[in-house]
């Protein structure tokens, strides 16, 4: 068997908007991401096939990216149907809770719906949608290096243990 190649880290997630300018209001202006990069296309690359686009690219201060793509049509992506809203999200860290509270306090300002602060016992979190009605989170550590070690320590068989037990109805 071949050996795994080590992934470095995340380059970036892309997701379908429905406008770029609306995009860029929310990413740069309210969560202070700056637009690094646009591409602008009438073929994709990958498949050669033929669709107008822009893709947008916000720059975190790690040097990963979120990124967007407007086809050009007014059409955001639809959520999954056999999902619930809170399950599909992206969780973007920020350094401090004072940074925490200080992004609720912009994000309400500007009419964004925020909820929490959240206790997860390792982290505190706060969410919201995008104009795209993309799940966000916004996150902070809590826990000491210490406590994140047991964490992983146990994660297995945790895991195991998850599928042993798993309510496979409850939520049907």
């Amino acid at each position: 068997m071949a050996a795994l190649v080590p992934i470095q880290g995340l380059h970036h997630y892309a997701y379908r908007c429905r406008d770029a300018e609306e995009t860029r209001h929310f990413y740069e202006d309210l969560l202070g991401l700056p637009l690094a990069h646009v591409i602008r296309a009438d073929h994709v690359p990958s498949t050669g096939e033929y669709c107008p686009y822009v893709h947008i690219f916000f720059e975190m201060r790690d040097g990963s990216y979120m990124a967007f793509f407007d086809l050009g049509d007014g059409q955001a992506a639809l959520p999954s149907a056999n999902t619930p809203d809170w399950v599909n999200h992206i969780a973007l860290q920020v350094e401090s809770e004072a940074e925490l509270h200080a992004a609720r306090a912009r994000l309400e300002a500007d009419g964004v719906e925020v909820l929490g602060v959240t206790d997860h016992g390792f982290v505190r979190s706060i969410y919201f949608f995008d104009p795209n009605g993309i799940r966000l989170e916004l996150t902070t550590r809590t826990a000491p290096p210490a406590r994140l070690d047991e964490f992983k320590a146990s994660a297995h068989a945790e895991l195991a243990d998850w599928v042993r037990t798993r309510p496979l109805a409850a939520h049907r």
